[in-house]
């Protein structure tokens, strides 16, 4: 809980009545490798901070999954359109590594908005800091080979190949779309 919290406080501190409700309603789970967050069909009622551990989103396209964004130790993961339209999702949320995750539901999400207005300017800098990464992932599936995005992913995920499976990040594929750290 120390490092969420710690999260949340470098983006804006917060006051201590705020960090009393994360504390009572974040809650915390030790997951296995290969843990599916969400399943198409499902809506996505929880948002993950990672503490520990790298997800990755696919779908599956003819019978084949593919990927198209993984997430790691330090990141939100969060299944963008089923989350804010509680609609089913049309994607799979797979823990890769044994991870430790923090989630806030929709429900709770929402209440925190409205009883800590200091919340939503967190709120709003995690939707700006990920709405960036995710139009720069569609800019360069618009505007680069798989080729320069594979070399693109290598720049800004490293440890890639040691920590996902080959068949997860094929550079011959349209579907390394990973997003670059800052």
């Amino acid at each position: 809980m120390a490092q969420f919290l710690a999260f949340i406080d470098a983006i804006q501190p917060v006051s201590p009545a705020l960090t009393q409700v994360l504390t009572a309603v974040v809650k915390r789970e030790i997951l296995p490798a290969r843990h599916l967050l969400l399943q198409p069909g499902e809506v996505a009622r929880r948002v993950y901070f990672l503490e520990t551990g790298l997800v990755r989103g696919y779908t599956l396209l003819h019978g084949r999954e593919v990927s198209s964004w993984f997430m790691q130790t330090g990141d939100f993961v969060i299944s963008i359109l089923s989350f804010f339209t509680q609609q089913p999702s049309a994607e799979n949320l797979e823990l890769l590594e044994p991870a430790v995750v923090h989630s806030i539901t929709h429900n709770e999400l929402q209440q925190l908005y409205h009883d800590f207005p200091e919340f939503n300017y967190v709120g709003r800098k995690l939707v700006e800091k990920y709405y960036v990464l995710s139009e720069q992932r569609t800019q360069n599936l618009r505007s680069r080979t798989a080729a320069e995005r594979y070399e693109l992913l290598l720049r800004d995920f490293p440890t890639v190949f040691q920590r996902v499976a080959l068949q997860h990040s094929d550079h011959r594929q349209f579907q390394i779309k990973a997003y670059p750290r800052k």
